[in-house]
């Protein structure tokens, strides 16, 4: 990727602000077409440079029922400590959060990839050799860098990270691999430990490698089988493959055959297949004199010589020479040649002209399909296009057709709660799908004194009802205070998983539950190639504290009483409020308050002057774990 991209930003148009602000608008627009009723898979994914957001932040938003994450390319690390900012230079009237803001309003992870940047000497301007490799040998250089990639992840609050050290590949000397295999294994190792401690991916974007017992080892220093356990994507390079002479992008059985290696070693749901948005026109032969040209155009005319093109301007190109594009089975491309005619002077003015015979290899839509089809066969993580907003319009179809034909069957979560008149315990259990004769009704947003027992009941269906049996699911609270468990484990959305049970054969439920705070919520099963994740609706529930006393039925006027009483949960300095609610005429209606010891038990003193009939309650103060709580009212005889 890296050395196209000198090429690509060379030729980028400038940035059009007034783009951004309508792409909410799009992606709304898209979420409501004919496919929202059979959502495809979302098997695209790729790269967003820092120099074409114009293009590729639209492509991503505006296929967002394809795509589930995205990777800004917008980092480079130049040394132990540093990781440039490419995007700001870039962009200057554009903030990044500007951006993010957009992807992550589609829903969108954001993963960003960091190229090797280290390889230029700032003293001489030119490219060494060695340099990453070099600092990822010495133990204190190393963790540097995995403290500022983990600093660049958590402070921008990114989903992961994905390195794209091609240097290693294509700067370092061959005779190095070995060498710097070993150290980027160690590397990769720390970085992984330090990202999942946080919750973090990794991912890396690498060239292709292969079986070794094939004999084609490709670029083996990446060592797949190594670092499998430690990441959590690998995005193969599927293409360059033809750079020097004219030939595929990245044939599809080069690329099929990376794929197999790699779903050996690593699960096939972390493997990920590039594919290139551009193509490349070579030269292959010049009749004439050439004349001399610009400056500033790429190349002189000349057997050998190759430019790079987006595949959306592919039809412009065949058509303007009148070339009728072929598909090649063989490779999975299409191809073309054209002559060009170039006019005009020699450096001594003379007039001259040639002819240069040029040929084309590109991917188009029949090639995204291959491609999308191998995600399917092997199960894959999907495919990541080299750059979002590169493709045409029918390349993203064709990609679209094969998600829809290979999404998962869909599954509904149903969520029901009840206040059963026997406790059902606490636990879990599959097989008992909801109804009435269970208690009453529990609605969102409804009131709990703590200690009631629930019962959770629900299924988990297809959306033609087909009962889904046998699926593991998970009861999950929202983070809170006082909802922790030894087991409990809190996911990146924050809920945290309380219980693990299957549904029973008819797909449902039973879930007997007590609850100690303010909490919402839900059941969700867990998702696999042939079935969604199911995600029920969320219950929000108040929780109110268990306020018990038992003053005398009568007092005698004027004298004073020590009230005692207990709030539960057990818990020290808790503010208890006595309210006289009513009583005889000329009385004071008064309140008087204590807190709770550390056994929740607390001691208010009562008097009374004037005989009568009067009514108090007791209450506790809302918090963030606990609505506002009271007791039943007591009404008490003063004679």
């Amino acid at each position: 990727m890296k050395r196209l991209t000198t090429l690509v930003a060379a030729i980028i148009a400038s940035l059009l602000l007034s783009l951004l602000p309508l792409l909410g608008h799009l992606s709304a627009n898209f979420s409501d077409s004919a496919l929202a009723a059979n959502p495809p898979r979302k098997i695209l994914s790729g790269w967003i440079p820092y120099y074409s957001i114009n293009t590729s932040v639209p492509s991503a938003v505006n296929n967002s029922d394809l795509v589930s994450q995205v990777s800004p390319f917008w980092y480079t690390l130049k040394d132990q400590n540093t990781i440039a900012d490419l995007y700001t230079p870039a962009n200057p009237n554009v903030p990044m959060a500007q951006p993010l803001s957009v992807l992550r309003g589609a829903g969108f992870k954001i993963i960003p990839t960091i190229t090797d940047g280290t390889d230029i000497d700032p003293k001489t301007g030119k490219a060494t050799s060695m340099v990453l490799s070099n600092l990822l040998a010495n133990p204190a250089s190393r963790a540097n860098i995995v403290s500022a990639i983990l600093n660049l992840v958590t402070t921008n609050n990114f989903d992961g990270i994905d390195l794209d050290f091609e240097n290693f590949a294509y700067v370092d000397p061959l005779s190095s691999w070995p060498t710097t295999q070993t150290r980027w294994v160690q590397f990769i190792s720390d970085l992984s430990t330090a990202l999942h401690a946080q919750g973090k991916l990794l991912s890396i974007t690498t060239p292709p490698l292969f079986d070794p017992a094939t004999g084609k080892k490709g670029y083996y220093l990446y060592a797949w089988s190594q670092v499998a356990a430690m990441i959590d994507q690998l995005h193969i390079m599927a293409y360059d493959y033809s750079t020097s002479a004219p030939g595929p992008i990245g044939p599809i059985g080069w690329t099929t055959d990376a794929v197999t290696y790699a779903i050996s070693v690593i699960p096939a749901s972390k493997v990920f297949i590039g594919i290139p948005g551009y193509g490349r026109d070579w030269v292959t032969s010049v009749t004439g004199t050439c004349p001399s040209l610009p400056i500033n155009y790429l190349k002189t005319v000349a057997p050998g010589v190759v430019s790079t093109f987006v595949m959306h301007d592919v039809n412009n190109l065949a058509s303007s020479y009148g070339a009728v594009p072929t598909f090649n089975a063989k490779y999975g491309e299409s191809t073309f040649t054209y002559q060009k005619v170039y006019n005009g002077t020699t450096t001594d003015g003379s007039l001259t002209t040639c002819t240069a015979t040029r040929t084309v290899w590109y991917q188009d839509q029949q090639a995204f399909s291959l491609r999308a089809n191998l995600v399917g066969q092997y199960r894959l993580g999907g495919i990541s296009e080299w750059t979002l907003g590169m493709e045409d319009p029918t390349a993203i179809t064709a990609v679209r057709t094969v998600a829809v034909s290979i999404a998962p069957d869909q599954v509904m979560a149903n969520l029901q709660l009840f206040n059963p008149t026997v406790s059902g315990g606490s636990g879990l259990s599959s097989g008992t799908g909801p109804s009435n004769s269970i208690g009453t009704p529990v609605v969102s947003g409804a009131s709990i004194t703590v200690g009631t027992p629930l019962t959770l009941t629900g299924t988990f269906t297809l959306p033609d009802k087909t009962p889904v049996a046998g699926v593991p699911i998970h009861l999950q609270f929202q983070s809170s205070p006082g909802l922790s468990t030894s087991s409990a484990q809190t996911t990146s959305s924050g809920w945290t998983n309380v219980l693990d049970a299957m549904t029973g054969s008819d797909g449902s439920y039973s879930i007997p539950i007590l609850l100690a705070t303010n909490t919402h919520l839900r059941i969700v099963s867990d998702g696999s190639w042939q079935r969604t994740e199911g995600d029920s609706a969320a219950i929000a529930l108040s929780i109110t504290r268990l306020i018990s006393w038992a003053p005398p039925s009568t007092l005698r006027s004027g004298a004073t009483y020590s009230i005692t009483g207990q709030v539960q949960p057990a818990e020290a300095g808790v503010a208890v409020t006595l309210k006289t609610t009513s009583g005889p005429l000329g009385a004071s209606l008064s309140a008087q308050s204590a807190t709770t010891d550390a056994n929740g038990n607390f001691t208010i003193q009562l008097s009374n002057a004037i005989a009568g009939f009067y009514s108090y309650i007791l209450s506790t103060p809302a918090d963030s774990r606990y609505a506002l709580s009271q007791s039943a009212p007591v009404t008490v005889v003063v004679r």
